[in-house]
């Protein structure tokens, strides 16, 4: 390992996989006879697990739900994890939180949305494109509702 590794504190990944995973297709096959595009909704959880010290499971978990008008199209539930092993000993509490919610969901990520456009294709639609997530802005928003939370119940 070298000194700048020590300093910064590396990350490894050791495993990478579907820990649940559901895709729904209700209306098929009626579904592809309608002509109006559906509305997606896209919902986004990271969960953190410690195996021991120093390996964390992470798990992404992405909910899809396309709809037109009350009918429901298709539904996908995907968690995908990861095991990282964090070298921890220079790192602060803080530090640790933010490579566990952000460097470590950054790189699974890609995965994941591969796995959702490669279902909603293979369930008969479009490709689902998901843009790239920006998971250190969501780090500071929910860090920033966090503190405000706690700021209105001292108050």
């Amino acid at each position: 390992m070298t000194e700048h590794n020590k300093q910064t504190g590396a990350i490894s990944i050791n495993a990478q996989y579907i820990k649940d995973f559901s895709f729904e297709n209700p209306k098929a096959p009626f579904s592809f006879m309608q002509q109006e595009s559906p509305a997606i909704d896209l919902g986004l959880e990271i969960n953190v697990n410690i195996l021991e010290k120093n390996t964390y499971e992470v798990i992404l978990r992405i909910e899809a739900k396309a709809e037109i008008g009350d009918q429901i199209i298709f539904v996908i539930d995907l968690q995908y994890a990861g095991v990282f092993v964090i070298d921890e000993d220079k790192l602060d509490k803080a530090e640790k939180e933010l490579i566990l919610s952000v460097n470590c969901p950054n790189i699974i990520f890609p995965y994941a949305r591969r796995i959702l456009s490669d279902v909603t294709r293979d369930g008969g639609y479009p490709p689902l494109m998901i843009s790239p997530i920006d998971f250190l802005g969501l780090y500071l928003q929910r860090k920033k509702s966090d503190d405000n939370s706690n700021n209105q119940i001292i108050n």
